[in-house]
């Protein structure tokens, strides 16, 4: 038996990265060079106190609940909470300055540089965070100076580092040729490396698991990190088990666009289930690609970029305690090669299939979760409300089923249902973000259980026109403990057995 023990959750506010990393930006910048948008983007990003501020990043880190939300009139960027707090039960907004150190302390191979003011600033700061303890801090180098900087960049091709729109460091590329290991994509893989450490250290203090308990990590991030010959190789899961401290850790990437995570869970509850492992940690860093992803129609409609923070989570997955909520391997919902891409049967595949193979309604399950992207963002672009399409979808599959009728979808959309609040960075909204709360709701008996339903488009690596998609549900504890408690039974019976066995030798007792 698995169970949730733990979850984290972080943002790292980057706003100097995004005209310069995300996609939309860099490409605008080959095929419109002059744009409007690119003229009026530094003036659209946000500062600090603003993300912080801002109702869903709140949500995120657990220092606001999901359901304050639906109290807010759309759009949410303009009506910041007055009591917002840096960091929240599940963890925290770190800002770029700091975030900066943070990557290079997650640096293997010396590619980044930064200056020696930005770290004598931001060095003090970053040692604040109490979850960052000494072994990593120290892995941070004095700096250099900015002419240095500036000819690493002009003679060496490596990608400038930018913070308050000041030039302030710069990241070296890793071969001459390998575009594979250029410099912006080591940016890419070192900055979701950094975003993965930060959540992995709040998913182990949040759950209690100590980091030499950890015997395997799943990281389910969508960078694919590797070399000419191989590329997305993978490696991201160790190095950040590496930084992160966990001696006794082994593990491996996993990939599959936005349904990674719930896949990586099932994996994880697995592999602690067959006792494999006896404890799992499922993580994963964000994408400085998904950086002002839909930042062109924000600006054209004079808002702020929403999209300026990376994403990062872990969840702590171990044999059973007792009292955390169980993974239940037995409702997993599975899009298959045969299901078809239509929205109905899509998810009629991840949640009235393993329901009903479980013998219950979709009206057993108290709440679901399913891609949870921020409205907020996705409205303005077009791609309208992403979670309550979902509700929708499967409150008209409870209607055929009888369970409710037509007129009770909007009901419960609202009692099985989420705002969305989590930033559009793919993998990030994929589900996952509710399974802190979902943890302690179920522990409080507020809920009994919670659906998880991942889903990825796997068509956009040009290999297959099919979705993907899985599910999964967890519930209350039955009770029952594993683990440990099994472990310190038998020490006990084997130090009895040693015990008798002296005892016969000394002539103490019968054989």
């Amino acid at each position: 038996m698995s169970v949730i023990r733990g979850a984290g959750y972080i943002l790292a506010h980057v706003p100097d990265m995004v005209p310069y990393l995300g996609t939309t930006q860099t490409t605008e910048r080959i095929v419109n060079p002059e744009s409007e948008y690119l003229r009026a983007l530094h003036r659209a990003l946000r500062e600090y106190d603003d993300a912080v501020s801002y109702a869903p990043n709140q949500v995120f880190i657990g220092a606001a609940a999901p359901e304050e939300l639906r109290e807010k009139e759309l759009p949410w960027f303009d009506k910041p909470l007055a009591d917002a707090k840096r960091f929240g039960k599940f963890g925290e907004i770190m800002p770029h300055v700091e975030f900066l150190l943070l990557m290079r302390a997650c640096d293997t191979f010396d590619l980044i540089r930064l200056t020696d003011a930005l770290t004598d600033y931001a060095l003090p700061k970053l040692k604040a965070d109490t979850i960052l303890g000494e072994d990593i801090l120290s892995r941070i180098n004095s700096g250099i100076n900015r002419n240095e900087i500036s000819s690493l960049i002009s003679d060496s091709g490596a990608e400038p580092l930018y913070c308050e729109g000041q030039l302030v460091g710069c990241v070296k590329r890793a071969h001459d040729v390998d575009e594979n290991l250029s410099a912006h994509v080591m940016i890419e893989n070192i900055a979701s490396k950094a975003t993965s450490v930060l959540a992995l250290l709040y998913g182990l203090r949040n759950s209690g698991v100590r980091k030499d308990e950890i015997e395997y990590i799943i990281d389910c991030s969508e960078e694919a990190c590797g070399d000419m010959n191989q590329r997305g190789g993978g490696g991201l899961a160790k190095s950040v088990a590496e930084i992160a401290g966990l001696p006794n850790a082994t593990g491996c990437d996993m990939r599959d666009f936005c349904a990674a995570p719930a896949h990586a869970v099932i994996h994880a509850a697995a592999l602690v289930s067959s006792g494999v492992y006896k404890a799992v940690a499922v993580t994963a860093g964000g994408s400085t690609a998904k950086l002002g992803m839909n930042g062109k129609e924000h600006v054209k409609k004079g808002m702020p970029v929403l999209e300026d923070s990376l994403g990062g989570f872990s969840v702590i997955i171990t044999q059973s305690d007792g009292v955390s909520p169980e993974i239940d391997l037995g409702i997993i919902g599975r899009h298959t090669v045969g299901t078809g891409s239509s929205p109905q049967a899509v998810i009629s595949s991840l949640v009235t299939e393993p329901l009903e193979r479980a013998g219950l309604k979709i009206l057993d399950v108290d709440v679901f979760a399913p891609e949870l992207q921020n409205p907020d963002i996705t409205k303005p672009a077009g791609a309208g409300d992403v979670p309550l399409s979902n509700y929708k979808m499967i409150g008209a599959l409870a209607v055929t089923r009888g369970e409710i009728a037509k007129d009770e979808i909007a009901r419960f959309t609202t009692e099985h249902g989420l705002p969305g609040w989590a930033p559009t960075q793919g993998h990030i909204p994929s589900a996952v973000p509710f399974i802190g709360f979902a943890r302690e709701r179920i522990m409080s008996g507020e809920i009994k259980n919670a659906m998880f339903i991942g889903k990825g488009s796997l068509f956009l690596g040009r290999m297959t026109n099919l979705f993907d998609g899985v599910s999964f549900l967890i519930k209350a504890n039955s009770g029952a403990r594993t683990g440990s408690a099994d472990e310190e039974t038998v020490k006990k019976v084997v130090s009895d057995a040693m015990r008798k066995v002296a005892d016969i030798l000394a002539g103490n007792a019968d054989e």
